[in-house]
């Protein structure tokens, strides 16, 4: 993806979903936002795991679940933070050139919380503990957290947008579209008071 490249344009890279969510999931993704945001708010002010490395798991997730929306965004962000083309369309085609040999766990972990569905084993999240430590491995599942519910709302959205330039995604309808996008602003306010109300450790894996 070049950097000059638009969202509008994006979105016609795709022409039918990598993988397509129901609204229980967005719902579900939606409820650990509060608790997720709050860890990589305090990483932000803590420093103790790089932005690029939080970046490059979002792309691992991004990547897996195929959002042309949320590949958009984050290659932005990538390219801020100093990222360089080469290496975030590696992540974003699932390569591993790119991968340094001390986040290789990490990314692994995320390429299999999006392959899971946001519901990884408990012993999957346990590997990247006994690598990272509690607090680096906790930050590393929130940034794999707001991604998917960033994903699992951006892809209807990145078929919408597709939609209306003329090129809808086969599999998909209107209808999906409009009542997943829909849904999720009616949903958010409860699942996002649901998640202040959850206890912290309800972010981990069961």
């Amino acid at each position: 993806m070049s950097k000059t490249e638009s969202l509008s344009g994006s979105v016609l890279l795709r022409d039918e979903f990598k993988r397509k969510f129901s609204p229980g999931e967005l719902y579900r993704s939606f409820v650990h936002i509060p608790r997720a945001i709050s860890i990589l708010a305090g990483n932000n002010r803590s420093k103790l795991v790089d932005k690029q490395f939080i970046e490059r798991v979002q792309l691992a997730v991004t990547e897996v679940n195929g959002c042309a929306a949320c590949s958009y965004q984050h290659t932005k962000m990538a390219l801020q933070l100093g990222m360089s083309n080469e290496e975030i369309s590696s992540f974003l085609s699932g390569g591993v050139d790119f991968i340094r040999p001390e986040e290789a766990k990490g990314i692994m972990f995320a390429q299999y919380f999006a392959d899971s569905r946001g519901t990884p084993e408990k012993y999957a999240y346990d590997a990247i503990v006994s690598e990272y430590g509690e607090q680096q491995a906790l930050v590393i599942l929130a940034a794999a957290r707001v991604m998917i519910a960033g994903n699992i709302y951006g892809i209807p959205f990145s078929a919408f947008l597709s939609r209306l330039q003329g090129k809808p995604y086969r599999g998909s309808s209107l209808l999906y579209e409009i009542g997943m996008l829909a849904g999720g602003i009616i949903m958010l306010p409860v699942a996002l008071l649901h998640g202040l109300l959850r206890g912290p450790d309800r972010i981990l894996p069961e």
